[in-house]
């Protein structure tokens, strides 16, 4: 594991880095000039569990509405630090649009879109000194898809000087870490303070995703927002974000994630946040919601009933946290099995906190439930789901402290 002692940056009410718990974050993919649609959507990521929420910022009719959405948010009691996401042209928003620039709680800004030749440090700086103006922190991210072209070539030439000359996807790799590290650098040399950085390099390929950051690691200690770019559809984007992501947070690597997975036509975009919440979760880094534990069924479980409970079981235990994590302390710890045969389901049940063993084709059809490992019932008959929420209530309850006790 690589030990990173990342400087803390404060984003809104949230810290990134520095020991802080490991963010969550996502991105709207409304017009941010629709302020209707795009408050909404924001309000529906951070319900889901969003900690922070980018927004584009792409031309003076977003960056006008940017402060009206921002209170809008606020009178709706959603607090959510909001993200401007700059490209080209942040340097002129930020300028015109002061509102803009004090609403956000934080800047992205994009080393290879933010100018060419010797425009580039003129509108890097500008948007740098609003930055220290405003008292906001930044992100310096870069994409391979938009990286510094100029200082790519000046690195590609260097490399073809060479006696044993690198691959060019090594080149790019290293072009890349220069650029987020040098920008940081530079902002640090126009005035901003190291603990307003935080910094990201992104690729949407697995194995460079991984040596890129890898890299990153050992040569800066800014916090790392960790994403897989452009991750792609369904179960691709998830494995493929998975994979990657969850070998560089095991070494110690990533003080904020994003899973950028392109939502299926008229899906939810809260699915990216409910995936970044179960890998961290899965990997024992941080509890969001109780998970269930359940068979995936074989020739022995011919009956989709225990599929049917442990899907309406996940359901309820997520749409119980919105009340249960004001009220309970330490609820979103606890597991649930739900099992659908003899073979595992009584020892699965026993290890989780609270698990239901539903029979297998030809078992007798009883279902017995145990609590911390000890058998407490036996069900059966139509009502089991229904039963078993109702043990799962009353197991909250009388298990888990009440915060106002």
């Amino acid at each position: 594991m690589i030990k990173r002692n990342t400087i803390q940056v404060k984003v809104g009410d949230v810290y990134v880095g520095g020991g802080a718990p490991i963010v969550v974050q996502s991105m709207t993919n409304t017009d941010t000039a629709d302020k209707d649609k795009t408050v909404s959507q924001i309000i529906d990521l951070w319900q889901a569990g969003s900690e922070v929420v980018r927004i584009t910022v792409n031309n003076e009719d977003a960056a006008a509405k940017v402060e009206s959405i921002k209170k809008t948010l606020r009178d709706k009691g959603c607090n959510v630090p909001l993200v401007g996401d700059f490209h080209f042209n942040g340097h002129k928003l930020l300028e015109k649009y002061k509102g803009c620039a004090l609403a956000l709680d934080k800047y992205r800004i994009n080393p290879g879109n933010v100018g060419r030749g010797s425009k580039r440090d003129d509108q890097f700086s500008t948007m740098i000194k609003i930055a220290i103006n405003f008292d906001k922190p930044i992100r310096i991210g870069v994409n391979w898809g938009s990286l510094d072209q100029e200082l790519l070539k000046l690195m590609m030439d260097e490399n073809a000087g060479r006696v044993n000359p690198k691959s060019a996807n090594d080149v790019i790799k290293d072009a890349l870490v220069r650029s987020v590290i040098e920008s940081a650098e530079y902002a640090e040399k126009l005035g901003l303070k190291k603990n307003k950085i935080i910094v990201s390099c992104k690729v949407s390929d697995v194995q460079d995703l991984i040596t890129i950051y890898e890299m990153l690691a050992k040569k800066c200690n800014y916090p790392l927002h960790l994403g897989l770019t452009e991750a792609g559809m369904g179960t691709k984007g998830i494995v493929a974000s998975a994979a990657s992501m969850g070998y560089l947070l095991q070494q110690g690597i990533g003080d904020t994630i994003r899973v950028s997975l392109t939502p299926e036509p008229g899906g939810s975009r809260t699915q990216e946040v409910l995936v970044a919440q179960e890998l961290l979760q899965t990997m024992g880094l941080r509890s969001f919601s109780p998970l269930v534990t359940a068979c995936p069924g074989c020739g022995r479980t011919t009956s989709t009933f225990f599929q049917q409970l442990a899907g309406d079981i996940q359901s309820y235990l997520r749409n119980s946290m919105g009340t249960w994590k004001g009220k309970y302390i330490g609820v979103e710890e606890m597991n649930v099995a739900v099992m659908g045969c003899v073979v595992n389901g009584p020892g699965e049940s026993k290890m989780a906190n609270l698990g239901i063993s539903l029979p297998g084709t030809g078992e007798v059809p009883v279902a017995p439930v145990y609590e911390d490992g000890v058998k407490t019932v036996t069900l059966k008959g139509d009502n089991i789901a229904n039963e078993f929420i109702t043990i799962i209530n009353n197991y909250v309850d009388r298990k888990y402290k009440k915060i106002n006790d």
